[in-house]
């Protein structure tokens, strides 16, 4: 297993937020994570990334074998674990190109990790996520996700406000270059867009701060959720197996 958390129980401010996740991907393995607003999805991300504003309670995170529940963010990072940020900050003065060179593991060699994708060449030059548009920041995050080839790529909502013809550009350029590197990602989303284009092997559902449901058939869940909402996925005979 590359990825395993064991029963994990997460709090921000006093309150509990993430309220006994297991869950566990494997290498080379696509997994979805659903859920409604403030259902514990994004928390989950930063909890995986040792985002010190989160206080575990109990629980543990391995990763490779290892447990990693109480490393610092950096040396999860430097592990193999990367997360796209839903929404990244603008860096004024600084550019793109500066910020991967030195976030890269192929140091000097920048140019050519983005020979054949010509949106990465027009925002190379441009300052991080300075005056981008909604597809332009996702694409700038995925560049710097590739920069640091990782293990496994959390992705937290990266089809949020973004149009079906841009999903699917982020999709194609998440197969080629992660995918078909036999890379594991986890999809954070709220809608569910970007899961007919990657096609997940396991779809999860939280809901409340737990995963409810796990499922194998993405389309059986965006064509629940799509007509009852979340509330049917409470009700799922696989819930907490």
């Amino acid at each position: 297993m590359l990825l395993e958390i064991k029963n994990l129980r997460a709090r921000k401010d006093n309150k509990e937020i993430l309220k006994g996740i297991n869950l566990g991907i494997k290498e080379r393995e696509t997994q979805a994570l659903l859920g409604p607003n403030a259902s514990g999805k994004s928390t989950l991300a930063q909890v995986i990334l040792g985002n010190p504003k989160y206080k575990i309670s109990q629980g543990k995170i391995l990763f490779r074998g290892k447990d990693i529940t109480k490393l610092f963010p950096e040396k999860r990072v430097k592990s193999g674990i990367v997360l796209a940020w839903q929404n990244p900050p603008a860096i004024k003065g600084v550019k793109l190109s500066q910020l991967l060179e030195e976030i890269s593991v192929f140091k000097g060699s920048i140019s050519t990790f983005f020979r054949f994708q010509k949106i990465g060449f027009q925002l190379i030059n441009r300052e991080v996520n300075v005056d981008l548009s909604g597809g332009e920041r996702k694409m700038s995050e995925l560049l710097q996700v590739l920069a640091l080839k990782p293990k496994l790529v959390i992705f937290d909502e990266i089809d949020s406000g973004l149009d079906l013809r841009k999903i699917k550009e982020v999709a194609e350029l998440i197969k080629k270059e992660l995918l078909a590197k036999n890379i594991s990602v986890l999809l954070i989303t709220h809608s569910g867009e970007i899961l007919k284009f990657l096609r997940p092997q396991i779809t999860n559902v939280i809901v409340d701060g737990k995963i409810i449901c796990k499922e194998k058939n993405y389309k059986k869940v965006l064509k629940t959720i799509k007509k009852y909402g979340y509330e049917k996925c409470k009700k799922c005979q696989r819930a907490n197996r």
